[in-house]
């Protein structure tokens, strides 16, 4: 299968059955994830990891009762920083440094290039953070395709009730966004045979 016909074949499932998804399809889309393209590689996000069946119950009201929380393997939280700190960009270019074997000094015109670019009021600087932690979410989306693990986006829950649950905000986080992971019940989720619905290439794309 090409990652196109994965991609035709996944949506945004509504219910899920009881069968587990392997830890070693889970790993893979979590480490998909990780690897994901985020601006200046910073990641200013968080991915919880929710697999606790008692704690999924739990988050399902919160999410507007949608089913498909209770019944999935594992729930994936996309949580931004609640600010973006000074420590936390000595911390990443710490890593740069660490990784790539680079002396601070050599780094520190970029590092203030960063830093001047990064001084935001705090909602410029959410937007900023959740549109990172989107690009993370659509990195998950395809790769549970590829793993043919069904998933589906969810802004649909009440995120200062969520953050309280976690203990997100004692992290210094916020959810933005929250994704289940499972297998799609075709019996019980009337959209699972819809056909996929979008623009024909001819109304999408637009070539100068």
């Amino acid at each position: 299968m090409t990652f196109i016909d994965q991609l035709n074949w996944r949506y945004a499932t509504k219910r899920m059955t009881e069968k587990v998804v392997p830890q070693e399809k889970i790993d893979t889309i979590i480490e998909a994830i990780r690897l994901s393209a985020s601006s200046y590689g910073l990641q200013p996000y968080d991915l919880v990891v929710v697999k606790d069946k008692e704690l999924l119950k739990q988050i399902q009201p919160i999410a507007y009762n949608q089913l498909q929380i209770g019944e999935a393997t594992a729930l994936l939280v996309f949580a931004v920083w609640d600010k973006i700190t000074p420590e936390k960009i000595d911390n990443f270019f710490n890593l740069i440094s660490s990784e790539r074997g680079i002396p601070l000094e050599v780094l520190a015109g970029y590092k203030a290039m960063v830093d001047g670019v990064l001084q935001m009021d705090e909602a410029t600087a959410s937007g900023w953070m959740a549109r990172q932690a989107y690009i993370g979410l659509g990195t998950g989306l395809a790769a549970a395709a590829m793993e043919e693990v069904d998933s589906c986006p969810m802004e649909g829950f009440n995120p200062a009730a969520l953050d309280e649950l976690l203990s997100l905000t004692t992290k210094g986080l916020k959810s933005v966004v929250i994704m289940p992971l499972g297998y799609r019940d075709e019996a019980n989720d009337p959209t699972a045979n819809m056909k996929k619905v979008r623009k024909s290439s001819k109304d999408f794309i637009i070539s100068l």
